[in-house]
C-alpha cells in the first residue's frame, strides 16, 4: 500500500515544470499536494480509474504501461525523478488512458486538478513547458505508430537493444547493459512477445554481436548491430 507522508516543498525544486518557481510558491504547491511513498511493483495509477490529479515524481521512477484484450503488456515509456505524468486527465476530466507502475521505491506528490489548472493560469512558464511536453508525447507517438506499422519485430528488437546500448554509453565498439534488460519487458517495449525476444538475443550470441557476462548482457559489436538492424526487413 502507498503511504502518506508530511509535505515538503524541497522536493518540488527539481521538478522540471516547476523550475524557476519562487520558493514561496513551491511552498503553496507543496501545501495542496498528497504525498505518498509507493514500493516497486506497485501500481500507482489504473487505467480508467477516475483519479485526475498531476502525479510529480519526486524520488524514484515508473514505467507508463497498459494491457492488451489479450493480457499482453505494452510499455510507452519510463519517468525518472523530476518528471511527472497524469496531465492529459488533469486537463480534460476524463478516465486515466494507461497504468502507472513503481519501477523502484517511489516518491510521489500528487496535485489536485483543480490546483494545476489554476497553476496554469497564473504561471506561463509551466504553461508552456506543459504545451511542449504534449506537443512532444504527440511526436513520439505518431513516431510509435510508423515503427509498428513499418518495422519488422527484428528491427524494433535491434533498434531498442542500440538504443540500451547509446544510454549505458557505446565505448571502443562495445557497450555493457548491467543488469541484462529483462526478456519480458524488452518485448513490451516493442510490442511482440518475450519468446521472439529471446530468440533473437540468442541468434545475436552466436552470432558473436552479443555476449552474456554474469547479469549483464555485452554488445560487443555495435557497429555490426548497427548494420543488422539497417538491413533488417520492414513488413
Amino acid at each position: 500500500m502507498s503511504k502518506d507522508i508530511q509535505p515538503s516543498s524541497l522536493g518540488l525544486r527539481k521538478i522540471d515544470l516547476l523550475v524557476g518557481l519562487p520558493a514561496q510558491g513551491l511552498d503553496a504547491i507543496g501545501r495542496q499536494c498528497a504525498w505518498r511513498h509507493y514500493e516497486a511493483g506497485q501500481r500507482l495509477v489504473a487505467r480508467e480509474a477516475d483519479d485526475r490529479d498531476l502525479h510529480m515524481i519526486v524520488a524514484g521512477s515508473v514505467r507508463v504501461t497498459t494491457y492488451s484484450s489479450a493480457g499482453r503488456e505494452i510499455s510507452f515509456r519510463d519517468l525518472a525523478e523530476g518528471t511527472s505524468y497524469g496531465e492529459l486527465s488533469a486537463l480534460d476530466g476524463r478516465p486515466r488512458s494507461a497504468d502507472v507502475v513503481a519501477l523502484a521505491p517511489t516518491l510521489i506528490a500528487s496535485l489536485p486538478p483543480a490546483s494545476f489548472l489554476a497553476l496554469l493560469r497564473d504561471e506561463w512558464s509551466v504553461n508552456e513547458k506543459v504545451l511542449l511536453r504534449l506537443a512532444d508525447l504527440v511526436r513520439r507517438l505518431t513516431d510509435r505508430v510508423l515503427d509498428l506499422s513499418t518495422l519488422s519485430v527484428q528491427r524494433r528488437i535491434y533498434d531498442e537493444l542500440l538504443r540500451l546500448a547509446r544510454a549505458a554509453g557505446v565505448a571502443r565498439n562495445r557497450a555493457r547493459l548491467d543488469p541484462a534488460p529483462k526478456h519480458a519487458e524488452m518485448a513490451s517495449l516493442v510490442s511482440t512477445y518475450r519468446e521472439q525476444v529471446t530468440r533473437e538475443l540468442s541468434a545475436l550470441v552466436k552470432a558473436g554481436v552479443l555476449a552474456k557476462d554474469g547479469a549483464a548482457l555485452v554488445v560487443i559489436d555495435y557497429e555490426r548491430l548497427q548494420r543488422l538492424a539497417a538491413q533488417a526487413s520492414t513488413h
